[in-house]
């Protein structure tokens, strides 16, 4: 029988970076994994491929973590189709989202006045549609374990996935098969986030989905990584020159200053140099 078979459709990011979004379907349960928009479109052009699924038939949507390729179609989904199923993230994912979403029609909007040229499909969202998709998301904590009550017995829990605050895997059973879904993950420890966690407690799961952005790319290690982004600021800093650093405001630019606090701690002749960062998105957060 057809149900029998798991099927996963990739309406987004399948051979691309961008709008993670994917349609994971076995013995009549539907789940959507990730809900986001693609970096390089605007408007309705970024969105991932919806009209392959009909989001009445999805009883589940797990996003992974708050960034705009893996979340920011979610309040479009929520508001504009006919999608009743239930949405699950972790706290601090649902706390960033309202920020960051809310920002990001902001700047839709400054983006598109400043040009002149606002049509419709630019606006997937409004910020009432946003309230009302967030006051509709359920908290999961890592490792609670959330039984829906399903015909498939589709249970799922949460593991930490690193990469930032809030980011999880999922771990997810239903028709006695199993799925460990993630989204960008990090294995290596940080200043302010721990490494991703594995499976401890469950044999191998049967499916494996992840995403593999760099490949089969090796990076420099972290010691080297540090030691040249420190190493350049010094130099140019005591050279009489200044630094500006565009950055992530979430996640990265906090690791950023706890290494440049660490840096200057351990030399003395820069700590009369001061450090700046201009965020109210991060200071909000």
């Amino acid at each position: 029988m057809s149900e029998d078979i798991m099927t996963m459709t990739p309406l987004g990011s399948g051979q691309e970076v961008g709008r993670s979004c994917h349609l994971l379907t076995f013995r009549g349960t539907t789940l959507l994994l990730d809900c986001g928009i693609h970096p390089g479109y605007d408007g309705m052009a970024g969105l991932p491929f919806f009209d392959r699924v009909d989001p009445e038939q999805v009883d589940v949507l797990l996003i992974t973590h708050f960034h705009l390729d893996h979340a920011a179609s979610l309040p479009y989904f929520t508001e504009r189709t006919g999608f009743k199923g239930r949405i699950f993230m972790t706290h601090p994912t649902k706390a960033v989202i309202r920020l960051l979403l809310g920002d990001y029609i902001r700047l839709t909007q400054m983006r598109k006045g400043a040009s002149g040229d606002v049509s419709p499909d630019d606006v997937l969202y409004t910020e009432a549609e946003l309230q009302s998709c967030v006051d509709k998301i359920e908290l999961i904590d890592y490792h609670q374990t959330i039984d829906i009550n399903l015909p498939s017995g589709l249970k799922f829990h949460a593991l930490n996935a690193g990469h930032v605050l809030g980011a999880a895997m999922f771990f997810i059973e239903m028709g006695g098969r199993s799925v460990l879904y993630t989204g960008d993950y990090s294995m290596e420890e940080d200043r302010h986030l721990m490494a991703a966690e594995l499976p401890k407690y469950h044999a191998s799961p049967d499916v494996l989905i992840v995403e593999a952005t760099y490949g089969v790319q090796v990076h420099a290690s972290r010691a080297e990584r540090e030691a040249r982004f420190t190493g350049t600021i010094e130099r140019i800093v005591t050279g009489g020159g200044r630094c500006l650093i565009p950055v992530f405001a979430l996640g990265r630019a906090q690791e950023l200053l706890l290494i440049l606090d660490e840096y200057w701690q351990e030399h003395p002749h820069l700590q009369s140099i001061p450090i700046y960062y201009a965020s109210k998105m991060a200071s909000r957060a």
